[in-house]
């Protein structure tokens, strides 16, 4: 006689079971952020950042004011912690790196995105005049955001979401007139930043972990890449004619033509940078352009929304890849220039001042057939839409990350001419940096 047997228990039937339960829990969370959009449409932001009837609805959503102050304690809290065990690990000298956990894997199992739209509908919601002051000035206490900077009275922002997207009093934020300076596009801590070197580059993440720019702007994206003895001889020529043609020219050849490589021997050409730039919440949330350049393509990836802190940059692979994110590219007087915009935790919603008509986080049934990027080439086409150094370019709603990708000058070769410029980075990796504020330079040696 055995003892101790155990009977076994098909494991099909309860995988489908839990399957079909996790499906419908997400169903029904799905329903409920489309009917409360319904009730409470979003309101759209204006340029100034302000709304156009200032008077507001005299009537209070309880629920949507309990949430969103109880939204506002748990991310103080957590703030807290987080930056108290990072400030104690830097103290120590110790460099944080790469450990994925348990917690990372259950974000996964999250509905973030229908939890990223809920959480814009709640901040859409009208707040009576005589509470907005109380409710703005307490999210920048517990965020340190400056509302000395805001350009409007905080009674005139209706909404939280109007309060986020706010523009700053003119001269608030002075851009270097240096015309050898790219300046930086955000308010924000400098994560990483340096030149992309060797086969196949690649950008930290964190140490530990990298990913490749490849990945981030699109396997199809114009990247200046030469092949290791592979590029074919016409596309060589092709490169030394785009030096003497117009912009609308090198754009053609780069996307029509396209280098026959193998991807295996690709590497970047000289003088090819990258800068990654984290958004908190409490700091300024537009971004504008860092140099005068033409934007030729603009990508939108879908993704996850996980968040970007510093505890999900080193816990969760290839982060800033996998969240929904929007690219835009084109050409500067220094040749390739990207900006990365990336998508986190409630703020699933990108907006593109320069193409207000793009909609980000959509139901996931709208996107089921959509593995490529959906693109836009802006008209023009070769020379696309122009913008000035300092100029508007997008808005999140909190806190996020933005990633550049450009060329600069540098010396081609120890023969070349000793005057040529260079190009160096004046910010060091953790500096807190402002729209306008130079991230780096290049002079005459």
């Amino acid at each position: 006689m055995k003892f101790g047997g155990r009977r076994r228990v098909p494991a099909l039937p309860y995988c489908s079971r839990l399957n079909r339960l996790q499906n419908q829990h997400r169903f029904f969370f799905a329903s409920s952020v489309r009917r409360l959009q319904a009730k409470f449409p979003p309101r759209a932001f204006t340029s100034n950042g302000g709304n156009t009837d200032s008077q507001g609805n005299p009537f209070l959503v309880p629920g949507a004011t309990v949430a969103t102050i109880l939204m506002l304690g748990a991310l103080h809290a957590r703030r807290m912690y987080n930056d108290k065990k990072i400030e104690e690990a830097r103290e120590r000298g110790i460099e944080l790196e790469f450990q994925p956990d348990a917690k990372a894997a259950f974000l996964r199992l999250l509905p973030l995105r229908s939890i990223s739209r809920l959480w814009g509908t709640l901040t859409s919601v009208e707040l009576p005049v005589w509470l907005r002051p109380h409710v703005y000035k307490g999210w920048a206490r517990a965020f340190h955001a400056n509302l000395e900077e805001s350009a409007l009275p905080l009674e005139q922002y209706a909404s939280l979401q109007e309060f986020f997207v706010r523009t700053l009093k003119e001269g608030s934020r002075p851009i270097d007139p240096d015309p050898q300076c790219l300046v930086s596009p955000v308010d924000g801590t400098i994560l990483r930043f340096g030149e992309l070197k060797g086969v196949r580059p690649m950008i930290d993440q964190v140490k530990g972990f990298s990913y490749s720019v490849s990945s981030l702007l699109g396997a199809s994206s114009f990247l200046p890449l030469i092949a290791e003895g592979n590029v074919h001889e016409e596309s060589s020529e092709e490169e030394k004619a785009t030096t003497e043609k117009s912009k609308k020219t090198w754009w053609r050849i780069s996307l029509a033509s396209p280098k026959v490589q193998d991807p295996v021997s690709v590497s970047p050409m000289k003088g090819l940078f990258y800068c990654v730039i984290y958004l908190r919440p409490g700091d300024y949330h537009r971004v504008h352009s860092p140099v005068d350049w033409n934007v030729l393509i603009r990508r939108h990836f879908s993704g996850h929304l996980f968040p970007l802190n510093e505890r999900a940059t080193r816990t969760i692979r290839n982060l800033y890849v996998e969240n929904e994110r929007v690219v835009l590219q084109g050409r500067w007087q220094g040749g390739f220039m990207a900006i990365a915009l990336i998508g986190a935790t409630n703020v699933g919603s990108i907006k593109l001042l320069i193409e207000p008509e793009l909609r980000t986080n959509l139901p996931i049934r709208k996107l089921m057939h959509s593995e490529q990027p959906e693109e836009r080439v802006y008209e023009p086409e070769g020379i696309g839409m122009m913008l000035k150094k300092g100029n508007e370019v997008a808005a999140f709603n909190m806190g996020s990350t933005v990633v550049l990708v450009f060329q600069a000058p540098v010396p081609k070769s120890p023969n070349e001419n000793p005057s040529s410029p260079e190009f160096s980075f004046c910010v060091k990796t953790g500096d807190r940096i402002h729209v306008g504020e130079a991230l780096g330079r290049w002079h005459e040696l």
